[in-house]
């Protein structure tokens, strides 16, 4: 099977993002640094395991280090305590947390707050290699990236309807895309969202059983009308 088949559109079109910002949800965790010029007091709003957030960490087990939201939306920060981000987009995460930092420092102006995912974390199931649950450290992640680091689709996958299933404030939401056209670069959904599962569903040939492949399948039909009208003749001989 032949990927991204037909020609591409205008650029300026074919790379047009959906400019959305992602919206945390439930699970979601938070990579959080704060700077100022007072180390001291930056240092009690450190999250414990973070070890003071180096960078040496962030690429350590962030599901200890980093902060989690939980189920009520909320993650917990020493000193501030629980600050709601369900819904927030980290911009709004690190406005919001400059804020509450602003009481306890004379020069707000000087805190410096990064909020950040730890990865985009989501699952690739069906016919793909190496199913399973993955977390890139990236910012965006498109389908080409999760099916890629899902060690590519078999020859069982049917590349013309790969089903992302996200959840979202609306309930549970199908998005098809078809991977062996070019137009998959201007979709909407190009770039998946944290949480997301990537579904690929088998063939149907597969699923009937007559093959993966044209051939397979030609093959399989001829042998059943051979013996189709091999038990007919042998009928009327009788």
């Amino acid at each position: 099977m032949t990927y991204y088949q037909g020609d591409p559109v205008k650029k300026s079109e074919l790379y047009k993002l959906n400019n959305a910002p992602y919206r945390l949800q439930v699970n979601d965790i938070l990579y959080i640094d704060i700077k100022a010029d007072n180390p001291k007091i930056v240092s009690m709003f450190k999250n414990v395991e973070s070890n003071s957030g180096s960078a040496a960490n962030v690429g350590g087990n962030l599901y200890f280090k980093g902060y989690t939201i939980d189920r009520h939306g909320n993650i917990r920060i020493p000193y501030i305590g629980e600050i709601n981000v369900l819904g927030y987009t980290t911009k709004e995460v690190r406005e919001k947390i400059e804020m509450e930092l602003g009481k306890f420092f004379k020069n707000p102006a000087q805190i410096f707050v990064t909020v950040k995912l730890t990865g985009i974390k989501f699952v690739v199931t069906g016919e793909v290699n190496s199913p399973g649950t993955l977390n890139l450290a990236q910012n965006e992640v498109s389908i080409i990236d999760a099916i890629a680091n899902a060690g590519e689709i078999t020859q069982f996958g049917n590349r013309k309807d790969v089903i992302i299933i996200r959840k979202t404030i609306d309930g549970v939401k199908k998005y098809h895309l078809d991977l062996t056209n070019i137009d998959v670069f201007n979709s909407k959904h190009f770039y998946i969202q944290p949480n997301d599962i990537v579904y690929v569903a088998p063939l149907k040939q597969k699923s009937w059983g007559t093959g993966t492949t044209g051939l397979q399948s030609f093959s399989t039909v001829v042998t059943v009308l051979s013996f189709l009208v091999s038990s007919v003749l042998l009928v009327k001989n009788l």
